[in-house]
C-alpha cells in the first residue's frame, strides 16, 4: 500500500490523512500537494504512483501535466511585464502587435487576453493537435482571425489559445518566447520545478496521465449545438483529448495554456509572489490589479456556470469551492481533471495540487462536491482540509 511521504506540520495533519485515504481507496493514483502559511511551507507531500501498473512509486521531483493550471503561470508572466512597464493592461494589442488588428480586432486590449474575453476563444481554420503544437502556425491564424463575440463584453474560456496569445504579447515585449521568459525571470529564481513542454531527457520522472472518460464522449452527451462556442472551441477543431499528455508530440511543443509539467511544491512557490505579496516581481498596485472584477458572468459564453475573472485568474464566485470565504483577495485557477492552485493574499497562504488520475466531471468551474471541468472531489476535500486547519469554513 502506497504511503504519503513529504512534511506535515500537525496543524495541517487533516490534509495528510485525507490524501492517504483516498491512496488507500484507490480514488487517487498518484499526487502532491503543497502549502505555504506566512512564507513557510507547511505542507509539502506526496505519494502513489507515477503509473498506471503502478510499477513507479510518485518521487519528491515527480511531475506531470498540470493542463489549465499552466495558465496561472502564463498570466503571472504577464503580470511580471506589466509590473516592468513592458505592457499596460488597458493599451489595444495592436500597439504591441500590429497584425493582430486584424478582421476587427484592432480594439482588443491586453486584459482581454487575461480575461478570457477577446473573443478568440478557439480556431475557425480547421486544426489538428498537431497544428496547435506548432504555435507559429496556430498563432498565426489566431492573427487572422475575426472575433466570434464583441471583444470586452464577455468571457468566453480560451481553453487552449490563451497561452498562443500571451505568448506573442510576452515575446513582443521582451524578445523571449514565453517558455523561456518563465524561466528566466520565474521558475529559477523561485526554485520553481516548471516547464511549458517537457524535453525528452526527462521523461524519466514524467507521471502518466490516466484519462477520464473520453471528452468528446461528454460534448456529444450535452447534445450541444454544434455551431455553438461551447461546441466551436472545445468540441471539436482539435477537440480535448487527455492522452495528448503522454504523447511526444504534446511534450515536446509549448502550448502554454495546457501543457506546463510540474508539481505542486513548484507551483506554490510560483503563486506565492501574489500570496507573499513579493515586490521583487509584483508591485502592490500590480497586485491588486489581479483582484478586480474584469468579468462577473452568470454564464461564460464557453464553459456552463457563474464565472468570475480578475486579471489573470479566477476569482471565488458563487456555487464554487471557494464561495464560502469571506470576500477578499483569493486568486485561483485549476487544470483538466484536478489540479489546482490558489494564492490567498489576504491569509498569507497559497495551496497547490497536482495528480495524475483524471476523474471524469461536467465542465466549468466545480462545485462545492468537486464537480466540474477544473476540479475533482478530492481537489474539493483538500482545499476543505486546509482551510478547516486554518479555522476557516471553505
Amino acid at each position: 500500500m502506497a504511503k504519503v511521504q513529504g512534511t506535515c506540520d500537525p496543524r495541517f495533519e487533516k490534509v495528510k490523512s485525507v490524501f492517504q485515504s483516498y491512496l488507500d481507496s484507490g480514488e487517487e493514483l498518484g499526487a502532491s500537494i503543497c502549502v505555504n502559511l506566512d512564507g513557510k511551507e507547511v505542507v509539502d507531500l506526496w505519494g502513489g504512483y507515477a503509473d498506471e501498473a503502478r510499477t513507479r512509486p510518485w518521487e519528491k521531483d515527480t511531475i506531470t501535466c498540470i493542463w489549465s493550471s499552466s495558465k496561472t503561470i502564463c498570466a503571472l508572466a504577464a503580470l511580471v511585464c506589466i509590473d516592468r512597464g513592458l505592457l499596460d493592461p488597458n493599451e489595444k494589442v495592436c500597439k504591441y502587435w500590429p497584425e493582430f488588428a486584424a478582421n476587427g480586432k484592432e480594439g482588443v486590449e491586453v486584459r482581454h487576453f487575461l480575461s478570457h474575453a477577446s473573443g478568440l476563444s478557439g480556431w475557425e481554420e480547421p486544426v489538428t493537435i498537431e497544428d496547435v503544437c506548432d504555435v507559429e502556425k496556430s498563432t498565426k491564424l489566431l492573427e487572422q482571425q475575426a472575433p466570434w463575440w464583441e471583444p470586452g463584453t464577455a468571457s468566453g474560456y480560451h481553453g487552449l489559445t490563451m497561452g498562443h496569445l500571451l505568448g506573442e504579447l510576452i515575446r513582443r515585449v521582451t524578445g523571449k518566447p514565453m517558455e523561456q521568459f518563465i524561466t528566466e525571470e520565474l521558475a529559477r529564481p523561485l526554485t520553481a520545478d516548471f516547464q511549458l513542454g517537457i524535453p525528452e531527457k526527462e521523461w524519466h520522472r514524467v507521471a502518466d496521465i490516466i484519462p477520464p472518460p473520453a471528452f468528446q464522449e461528454q460534448m456529444e452527451g450535452l447534445e450541444l449545438d454544434q455551431n455553438s462556442l461551447m461546441f466551436k472551441s472545445m468540441g471539436k477543431n482539435p477537440g480535448m483529448d487527455a492522452t495528448w499528455a503522454n504523447s511526444s508530440v504534446w511534450r515536446g511543443s509549448v502550448v502554454g495554456a495546457a501543457n506546463g509539467y510540474s508539481n505542486a511544491r513548484a507551483l506554490v512557490r510560483l503563486l506565492s509572489v501574489i500570496s507573499q505579496e513579493n515586490p521583487s516581481f509584483l508591485s502592490a498596485e500590480t497586485l491588486d490589479r489581479i483582484f478586480s472584477i474584469e468579468q462577473d458572468n452568470e454564464k461564460d459564453l464557453v464553459i456552463p456556470g457563474k464565472v468570475r475573472l480578475g486579471l489573470g485568474f479566477g476569482l471565488p464566485a458563487e456555487g464554487s469551492v471557494l464561495a464560502d470565504l469571506q470576500p477578499g483577495r483569493v486568486a485561483t485557477w485549476g487544470g483538466w481533471g484536478g489540479s489546482r492552485v490558489i494564492a490567498d493574499a489576504d491569509r498569507k497562504m497559497t495551496f497547490g495540487y497536482v495528480m495524475n488520475k483524471m476523474e471524469a466531471a461536467g465542465l466549468g468551474q466545480e462545485n462545492k462536491n468537486g464537480k466540474g471541468g477544473m476540479g475533482n472531489a478530492r481537489t474539493a476535500a483538500y482545499i476543505a482540509s486546509v482551510y478547516e486547519a486554518m479555522g476557516i469554513v471553505a
